[in-house]
């Protein structure tokens, strides 16, 4: 990819002529701050996108966003949309054209792609962090270096290694290495027979073999991570998934035991540190029968557990993605309201029949304490993720009981 220069008509403003962008200022031996006034660019539309859209355009920046998808959540809402694939190189000028600083709204985009923009302008997180979270062998390497404990496993890459497993690894969660989310590309299996058939269906990729634990509970910790090494983080987040994807996230003082909470932020802490991370950064762990943490995965992005702070906190997750990217200063996030989230399916459009029907949105929110944040998808689908419903209070049990109540109109399961 050639540098980019910007072509008349493709900026917003006049404010971002010259080098460095007028919406940057150059500090000494380092990356330029990028001011409001500047355009932030994001591969990726979906709706982590379109949340940091709106945050960073709260903020007085102007966006890019590039994704294939013509109707795309974040494209339609930002200023600059650049309809292209990820690794499309003359897309990849564009946006470099447009943006002053560029980030990812999933892990999933191409790191070879970041690594080319990194060229030209500052892009995070880096493409070499963003590459070892797409690799749940790589990822579990790193966990390891860094001394945070994670569940048994072995790596299965051919018949070899098939032969090799462990009796004691089974019964376990068998997972495609590279590309899975949601519960997509995993099979539990038991016997060593189901183990091989999970592998054929999986189309002998290579894959990670995880034992199963004896579970309480899972969680997760959100932190962010400057230039300069300062790390803030968002309070332990209480999770619970159904059928492999997040359902309900609770945040508040009967979450997570304070010993258990401090464990999970230092190892997030480490983590971060070891890739010499900068963004926002997801690491979900869970909470075993004996008192133990283990860590399950993480992700180089904001994260559908952290959907709450947008409400509850002073300082949201995206926010903390801007601040990230343009070199502004941290400072730590204040909660200052419990919270619930309770994640939104496109199952929830199909209660009644086979016909889409948005759900009473009017009966929900005429409950106290209710935020709804829909995503401007144009059509629902079982397991398609259309929104989230956070709800706030003075105390743990009047959020739960609304939430409760929320959940019960929606025809979402109790919890």
């Amino acid at each position: 990819m050639s540098p980019p220069g910007r072509a008349k008509g493709e900026d917003r403003s006049a404010q971002h002529a010259g080098s460095p962008a007028a919406g940057a200022r150059k500090r000494d031996g380092a990356l330029p701050l990028v001011l409001p006034g500047a355009t932030l660019g994001v591969m990726g539309g979906g709706q982590l996108g379109r949340m940091f859209v709106h945050a960073a355009q709260r903020m007085g920046y102007f966006t890019a966003v590039l994704d294939p998808d013509p109707h795309s959540p974040a494209g339609r809402v930002s200023h600059e949309h650049v309809q292209a694939d990820y690794l499309d190189e003359i897309g990849l000028a564009k946006l470099c054209g447009h943006s002053d600083a560029i980030t990812t709204e999933f892990e999933n985009v191409p790191a070879q792609a970041l690594a080319q923009m990194a060229e030209h302008r500052p892009v995070s997180p880096g493409a070499a962090a963003v590459a070892i979270a797409q690799d749940r062998a790589e990822e579990k390497a790193h966990f390891t270096r860094c001394g945070v404990a994670c569940a048994p496993h072995a790596v299965i890459a051919n018949e070899e290694d098939l032969a090799a497993v462990a009796d004691d690894l089974l019964p376990g969660i068998l997972k495609t290495a590279r590309l899975g989310y949601d519960g997509k590309g995993q099979v539990r299996v038991a016997t060593r027979a189901q183990l091989r058939a999970g592998w054929e269906s999986l189309k002998r990729t290579t894959c990670v073999l995880e034992k199963m634990l004896p579970l309480a509970f899972e969680c997760s910790v959100l932190v962010a991570r400057g230039r300069d090494g300062a790390i803030v983080h968002l309070p332990v987040q209480r999770n619970l998934h159904r059928d492999g994807i997040l359902a309900v996230t609770e945040v508040h003082e009967n979450g997570v035991a304070a010993d258990q909470a401090t464990q999970a932020i230092a190892a997030t802490r480490r983590i971060a540190e070891g890739l010499d991370y900068v963004g926002v950064l997801c690491v979900e762990f869970f909470g075993l029968e004996d008192g133990s943490l283990v860590v399950n995965e993480m992700a180089p992005r904001p994260h559908n557990s952290g959907h709450w702070s947008m409400d509850a906190a002073d300082v949201s997750q995206f926010e903390l993605q801007v601040r990230t990217l343009a070199g502004l200063p941290l400072t730590q996030p204040r909660q200052h309201s419990p919270a619930v989230m309770l994640n939104l399916l496109g199952d929830l459009w199909f209660r009644a029949g086979e016909q889409a029907q948005a759900p009473d949105w009017a009966a929900v929110l005429a409950l106290p304490g209710t935020h709804l944040h829909l995503y401007g998808k144009l059509d629902a689908r079982p397991g398609r993720k259309m929104g989230h419903l956070n709800v706030t209070g003075a105390n743990v049990d009047a959020v739960r009981a609304t939430a409760l109540r929320a959940a019960h109109i929606l025809g979402i399961a109790p919890f």
